[in-house]
């Protein structure tokens, strides 16, 4: 049987573990291993796991499908699990109780799951694997590693769609990190004064940045908008500039940009109420947890 169906503009591959929590269970798996694991699975696949930390942005971006036209771009998920198909069970039937519409699937029964997520098409892959998450970065996929844990409430009772990402080393190249380390900030400021009009090179995720400016591009701009992005950066005057020039030379809208000069990047992510922080550094991600949901970038010279 063939069937028609519009292409998506934006695919999200997503393991079971930031999509529901499954802390428990993994614990039991992590000190018992894998067949008292999958009895504890299969012996609860009627129980509905409660959602996880990365669940409210999923929910969030399936939603724009409901009632949208026949040609309006379209959203997937793809669920990518270390998981057999039978312990995966579980998994499923709550993604049914959810309504999520999430219907392709791949359980590798503990094999790696990343060759898997270019085949999807797919321009973000999330996760709780760290190696996995590296392994889909190698192959020049936008990933991150989401630290397990229970959906926060406030992200749950929103509909609009927030994402906030770092610049250096995640939308762009950890170009301007490096001189920092090796020179300090004054070397960086004036490396990024003398290349102000020269537009910065792409990072890892660039790419998704650009699928999601196109989903983007299909509604009306401002405070009634379904998505709304911002750039929240530890940049600040004069290495400003570089930034805005790069975004322009790119036809890429971000909503908000967030200029911080080295403040902690938490309390300004809960202000701006983001669903899902990415950023490089594990230190900002430690400040940024505490507040909204945070993807690390393991990439850059930060994470050598």
């Amino acid at each position: 049987m063939s069937r028609t169906e519009p292409v998506a503009v934006l695919t999200i591959a997503i393991s079971s573990r930031a999509l529901f929590d499954l802390e428990d269970s993994h614990a039991l798996f992590e000190n018992e291993g894998i067949e008292p694991y999958a009895e504890y699975q299969r012996t609860r696949e009627d129980d509905v796991l409660e959602p996880g930390i990365a669940f409210p942005l999923v929910r969030k971006l399936l939603a724009l499908n409901v009632n949208a036209p026949p040609d309006a771009p379209r959203v997937e998920v793809i669920l990518l699990s270390r998981n057999s198909a039978d312990t995966g069970l579980r998994i499923f039937n709550s993604i049914q109780h959810h309504k999520l519409a999430i219907s392709r699937a791949t359980f590798t029964s503990g094999e790696p799951t990343w060759p898997y997520i270019r085949p999807f098409g797919a321009q973000l892959f999330l996760s709780a694997n760290p190696d996995s998450v590296r392994q889909a970065l190698a192959n020049d996929v936008a990933a991150a590693t989401i630290l397990p844990a229970k959906a926060l409430p406030g992200n749950l009772a929103s509909e609009q769609i927030r994402i906030a990402f770092d610049g250096d080393a995640v939308i762009f190249d950890d170009e301007g990190e490096r001189v920092s380390r090796e020179g300090g900030i004054d070397a960086f400021h004036r490396h990024e004064i003398a290349r102000a009009r020269e537009p910065l090179i792409g990072g890892p995720f660039r790419g998704f940045l650009s699928a999601l400016h196109d989903l983007q591009a299909a509604y009306p701009a401002g405070e009634a908008a379904p998505i709304r992005t911002a750039l929240v950066t530890a940049r600040s005057a004069p290495a400003h500039e570089r930034v805005i020039r790069t975004l322009r030379e790119w036809g890429v809208r971000l909503d908000e940009a967030l200029f911080l000069g080295g403040r902690a990047k938490g309390p300004f992510l809960e202000a701006f109420g983001a669903d899902i922080f990415f950023d490089d550094s594990l230190h900002n991600i430690d400040s940024a947890r505490l507040h909204v949901a945070a993807g690390h970038v393991p990439h850059g010279v930060s994470n050598p």
